[in-house]
């Protein structure tokens, strides 16, 4: 006598179920609620971002954006993307993430203080746009970043 166990029902169909359930809520789903967040703040007149769609279950799918072999975002690529409007704290989130390149569009506003919880990041690259503001004391916690751009006099601080 079998107690617990419908008729035909395989023991395996719900441990494979909640295998699946578990691999559909790894870091990928914060990551793009994250990237998300920011497109929801940036015009994108030319839809470089067209691809970034939250429903997916990470975002290592969408164009300008690379992960590592564990499917997190290590990489954006939105420079001369002809973006407008502001970085938003959600990118903080990110924390595998070593390059961020941003550089040339026309992105206002301040950089987020989250941006020092970044500590992965290598190259924060937001030259060229119209950013104010200091730059937050909170990025002298990134002891592997290499490259600061300077975003209004255009130096490459190392």
């Amino acid at each position: 006598m079998s107690v617990g166990k419908a008729v035909g029902e395989s023991p395996i169909s719900s441990s494979v179920i909640l295998v699946l359930y578990n691999f559909s809520t790894v870091d990928g789903n914060a990551e793009g609620d994250a990237l998300f967040a920011l497109k929801t703040r940036l015009t994108d007149p030319n839809n470089v971002l067209q691809s970034w769609d939250p429903t997916l279950i990470n975002p290592c799918m969408w164009l300008h954006v690379t992960c590592n072999f564990q499917n997190s975002v290590s990489r954006v690529d939105l420079g001369n993307a002809n973006l407008n409007g502001q970085l938003v704290p959600e990118l903080g989130q990110l924390v595998n993430l070593q390059y961020l390149e941003i550089f040339g569009n026309n992105i206002s506003g301040i950089i987020p203080e989250e941006l020092g919880n970044l500590t992965s990041l290598v190259s924060l690259d937001l030259y060229e746009n119209q950013l104010q503001g200091h730059i937050p004391k909170t990025l002298g916690k990134l002891q592997k970043l290499r490259y600061l751009y300077d975003f209004r006099s255009y130096r490459l601080y190392s």
